[in-house]
């Protein structure tokens, strides 16, 4: 009988351990997958999903298709001018809340916080 008691024993373990390592992957895939499709790489790759998207839940036909194309591009050219134009203003907050956060930082938090700007920059120009 103790036999049988140890035999269900490790058989239970072995049953929980697979699930949280079932569990544990299932999280990881949705993770991968909920992060790709939130946050597109590049602006080609949303064009592209968005498309996508149109075409499948509105079943565009081919001819709305191309026209949406240049309906697209003057979107991003509008966009961009809007950007353009009201960068120096966005620069001057972001700068001023710099300046803020600097006043109340220790000499040796003022250091790192160089270091965490310096590091925030260079990911935004990979982005």
């Amino acid at each position: 009988m103790r036999r049988g008691g140890l035999t269900t024993g490790l058989y239970l373990l072995l049953l929980f351990l697979s699930g949280v390592a079932v569990g544990g992957f299932g999280l990881h895939l949705y993770t991968l997958k909920v992060s790709a499709s939130v946050n597109p790489r590049n602006p080609e790759e949303f064009r592209r999903r968005y498309i996508a998207e149109l075409q499948t839940r509105l079943k565009l036909t081919d001819d709305q298709v191309r026209q949406l194309g240049p309906i697209l591009d003057e979107t991003r050219r509008r966009h961009h001018e809007l950007m353009d134009k009201h960068r120096p203003e966005m620069k001057a907050i972001q700068d001023d809340q710099v300046q803020k956060i600097r006043a109340i930082l220790t000499d040796s938090q003022q250091a790192e916080y160089t270091t965490l700007l310096a590091e925030r920059e260079k990911q935004r120009q990979h982005h």
